[in-house]
């Protein structure tokens, strides 16, 4: 099965194709994992990732789409996948499925979910992320807090907002979302392999929401 999450920043996507990818046995292809890989080693798309990244801006598509093209060639995504974060623009989609239509990983998608977030409960979920320094654990100041504040609780080390999680950052990244990714709910939409699914709740309500909708 191959899968796309759509939905704001903040919607849960990540953690929902975590799930995805544990439940049907696919991998999970989130190209914000990817591109921050890319700058934490300090690579050319790193470099070039970084600047749009911290103002609150999507990469390019002709960056974004290239990284795409070679993982879907990997082994593991010969049963099926999971975008997370892919694709975000019109563009985007239309390059995914040129790639499919010409032999990429899975000849088709079989179902785009659209997670459904109110903006305000977005920058809500965002601003209040921390991460650890030392070890990479995240914290929530209201969902999931440290004991001691700031301070990680598996390592000690000092916990820090990420600037793509600042507010200000965090309803620009809203803007460009609401321009140039919600086409996309009416390009999947036209196709007839949109299904789209209320992201308030539990973490395990919405998850069961969106196994129904792919079942």
């Amino acid at each position: 099965m191959t899968l796309i999450l759509l939905g704001p920043p903040g919607a849960g996507k990540g953690t929902q194709s975590r799930r995805l990818s544990e439940n049907l046995k696919i991998p999970q292809i989130s190209t914000g994992d990817l591109l921050r890989a890319a700058r934490e080693k300090r690579t050319p798309l790193g470099f070039q990732a970084e600047s749009y990244m911290i103002a609150g801006k999507l990469v390019p598509d002709d960056l974004v789409i290239e990284m795409i093209r070679e993982r879907l060639k990997e082994a593991d995504c010969r049963g099926g996948y999971i975008l997370d974060g892919f694709p975000r623009t019109v563009a985007q989609a239309q390059a995914l499925d040129q790639t499919l239509a010409a032999g990429g990983a899975g000849s088709k998608i079989d179902r785009v979910v659209n997670i459904e977030v109110d903006r305000e409960e977005v920058v809500k979920r965002l601003s209040g992320r921390r991460q650890c320094r030392k070890c990479g654990e995240n914290f929530h100041l209201s969902f999931h807090p440290p004991r001691v504040e700031e301070v990680c609780d598996l390592c000690g080390g000092e916990l820090f907002q990420r600037d793509d999680d600042l507010e200000g950052v965090i309803r620009r990244r809203l803007e460009v979302y609401e321009n140039q990714t919600s086409p996309l709910i009416d390009y999947y939409g036209n196709k007839g392999i949109l299904a789209n699914v209320p992201g308030e709740g539990s973490i395990e309500e919405i998850f069961r929401k969106i196994l129904k909708v792919v079942s």
